[in-house]
């Protein structure tokens, strides 16, 4: 129905013009352009100068567009000019990493603008004030993304997992020294904990202090998904360090059930008391319940082979380190044998070989091996016990087992995100209300990658090699009278169009190019 609206006393009414049920779509793709571009009609019917020129990259902007409205994403964030400003920078993101500054620049090459709707100009400070924006409805946001995904639907388990990304500089308002996971040593850092589903797609981040504990954050999570997300008889998945005593409680007294693994000392008690046993662990599953709580028991070869080529690495640099002191004693008559030994020592404790020991005759340094030591190092090698308090009707051993090892999910998500496809390290903002945002928005572009990953899962091509592909496919200008300016987007073929056909999506033909000024904060000098 092509319907107009007006005011008449105050009251808004409609009056229907026309029936276009038997138009074809080709008739009312004409009309929407029309009445889309009523002002400008004119200027559009006079092609007496023509010119063809190339336009802007279309093909990953307008696709990653229309995932961004089939996730939710677009409707969660709002059609105001913050929310566009936001989609703006998710989009940017997945398609080419990088600061707002380059998120600005990104505007003269990608149709960004004209996927996406914006029709008022930004700079650069527009999108560090959006940041803030972002961080300051993140939870509104996250609410309105959970209900569109999964309304109607039950969620009964989430993933959850913490990481660090350090800082470039030491004036952030999160910053603080902490468990580095990146290998940065003397970087001040920031701790992001994710919560995924099942399926291993994100549904909300969090960014703490750097030097919060893993097991601190946790307490956030199960508050979120009880009261926010209205959520009921969850169990969560956590890894060894995160599902303690502490957290357990928090669990039950939501009535959340809990899937974690227990460390090496855990695993020892519970052979102490006579719970488990070690002739149980074997390369098939086991389970043992004692008190209302299971123990699912496996070895894993692969990983004890793995730990037991790792012990001999470190023994072979410890052997090698006492032959070279010992050459260097032979020929420094004058050296410390004691000096030697404290070398040694240190780095023996350093790599943790606890069952290696030093013995000296004359100014000869030897490394002896205590068997016993060894052994009982050696004991769980491969071993590992994973703990629920799901019923056996609730989950089976074998499901309890695979959806601990979902866990994986979570790790590449943060894999993808820090040093990956999204670059969302090194951090350089500073304020905490920008850092919550620019951890939010990578949280949402990786939403975006992961839907358009499974799409194209039988092609034959990586994420970062399908949106490559799709961003050269590039419109072609039209330059017509008064201004105006029509690109009309050619036909995709070859790997292009394979990419968007398992998208189910068609690029429209023809945009009007945008002509709001995007501009950066500061004039950059011109190079002479």
């Amino acid at each position: 129905m092509l319907r107009e609206s007006y005011r008449e006393d105050g009251k808004v009414k409609k009056h229907t013009i026309a029936n276009l049920s038997k138009c074809t779509d080709e008739v009312i793709d004409a009309l929407q352009f029309a009445l889309k571009n009523a002002g400008r009609l004119s200027s559009l019917s006079d092609m007496s100068q023509v010119e063809i020129s190339h336009g802007k990259s279309v093909g990953a902007a307008f696709a990653a567009a229309e995932i961004a409205r089939r996730t939710g994403v677009i409707e969660a964030l709002g059609s105001d000019k913050q929310g566009k400003l936001a989609l703006y920078q998710v989009l940017s993101r997945l398609i080419d990493q990088g600061s707002r500054l380059s998120a600005v620049r990104l505007h003269q090459t990608h149709a960004l603008a004209e996927a996406i709707g914006i029709e008022k100009g930004f700079s650069e400070e527009d999108l560090y004030k959006n940041l803030a924006w972002l961080a300051e409805n993140q939870d509104v946001i996250e609410d309105c993304l959970f209900k569109k995904r999964y309304h109607g639907q039950k969620v009964d388990m989430f993933l959850y997992d913490v990481t660090s990304s350090y800082l470039e500089g030491c004036h952030n308002e999160l910053a603080a020294y902490g468990y580095n996971r990146d290998g940065k040593k003397g970087k001040m850092q920031v701790v992001i904990g994710l919560l995924c589903d099942n399926e291993g797609d994100p549904v909300s981040v969090q960014v703490f202090s750097g030097n919060m504990s893993d097991v601190s954050t946790f307490g956030d999570q199960v508050k979120k998904t009880a009261l926010r997300f209205d959520c009921q008889r969850v169990t969560f998945v956590g890894d060894r360090g995160m599902i303690k005593s502490a957290q357990k409680e928090q669990l039950e007294q939501a009535d959340f059930s809990y899937i974690t693994a227990l460390t090496r000392k855990q695993i020892e008690t519970l052979e102490k008391s006579g719970v488990i046993d070690r002739s149980l662990f074997d390369d098939e599953i086991c389970e043992v319940e004692t008190d209302g709580i299971r123990y699912i028991l496996r070895r894993n070869p692969c990983r004890a082979y793995d730990i037991a080529q790792t012990r001999e690495s470190k023994q072979s640099k410890i052997e090698k380190l006492v032959k070279d002191k010992n050459q260097y004693l032979a020929d420094h008559p004058g050296a410390s044998v004691d000096v030697a030994i404290k070398h040694i020592n240190e780095r023996i404790e350093k790599l943790g070989c606890k069952w290696l020991g030093l013995q000296t005759s004359r100014r000869e340094i030897t490394l002896s091996v205590d068997c016993d030591i060894l052994k009982e190092l050696s004991r769980f090698d491969g071993c590992y016990v994973i703990t629920t308090n799901l019923p056996v009707e609730a989950a089976t051993a074998q499901q309890v087992h695979l959806h601990y090892k979902d866990l994986a999910k979570v790790e590449r998500a943060f894999r993808e995100s820090k040093t990956g496809h999204l670059e969302l390290r090194p951090i350089y903002v500073r304020t905490e209300a920008s850092t919550r945002g620019h951890v939010f928005v990578v949280m949402l572009a990786y939403l975006l990658r992961r839907y358009m990953e499974k799409a194209w899962d039988r092609i034959d091509v990586t994420m970062e090699e399908g949106l490559s592909c799709l961003s050269t496919l590039s419109s072609v200008g039209i330059c017509e009278a008064g201004g105006v300016k029509i690109e009309q987007i050619p036909t995709p073929t070859g790997l292009c169009g394979e990419l968007l056909k398992a998208l189910n999506f068609t690029l429209p033909d023809k945009i009007v190019s945008s002509n709001i000024n995007v501009s950066t904060k500061m004039k950059t000098r011109k190079r002479s």
